[in-house]
């Protein structure tokens, strides 16, 4: 009589991890999905808007994080550069909303982790870089966390000058180098 009672939940085991690992919908059907093709033509092209534009985006597509994939062109999470004034680590207003959303994104998402890398461009002594780079991370740390994030997700990290966006001794190269990028991870 007890070899009864034992096979129903032996039975019930085993298939419990098999519906546990059920999915719905079908491969590849991901929100946002662009292909391999669309996103190198794309990451040629100069800024953020110009790389939504050719993926098909619609012309001024911001505004606060909608449930789209962080890589979804026409989401604003998937703007994750901030450019800085020469010698300045304050968040120019321009960028608030992109950062609005990307703490959204954090506050719903409370896996993921964002590591903000600051950069500066060459001039200036490598320590002063250094420590320009960490004011600029800290800074949209500081945006972030009034927004919502939790201070928990995102590190920051200053690589100074040491990793350039563009080479040059001129004011487009060293704009260029003058940022925060938003780099996501997972717990």
């Amino acid at each position: 009589m007890q070899t009864n009672i034992w096979k129903p939940l032996l039975l019930g085991c085993l298939l419990l991890p098999l519906t546990a690992c059920q999915t719905t919908g079908t491969q590849g059907e991901e929100e946002g999905t662009v292909s391999v093709e669309d996103r190198a033509a794309a990451s040629s092209l100069p800024d953020d808007t110009a790389r939504a534009r050719a993926l098909g985006a619609p012309s001024g597509a911001t505004g606060t994080w909608q449930g789209k994939s962080i890589d979804d062109p026409t989401s604003p999470i998937s703007k994750r550069v901030i450019y800085f004034d020469y010698d300045s680590d304050e968040v120019k207003d321009e960028y608030k909303p992109t950062l609005e959303a990307h703490a959204a994104y954090l506050s719903e998402k409370k896996t993921v982790t964002a590591a903000l890398e600051g950069h500066t461009d060459e001039r200036g002594s490598r320590e002063y870089n250094l420590g320009l780079g960490e004011r600029r991370a800290q800074s949209v740390k500081r945006v972030m966390t009034v927004y919502g994030a939790s201070a928990g997700q995102i590190r920051t990290v200053s690589w100074g000058e040491e990793k350039p966006e563009a080479d040059g001794d001129n004011e487009s190269a060293w704009a260029l180098n003058r940022r925060v990028v938003i780099v996501y991870g997972s717990r």
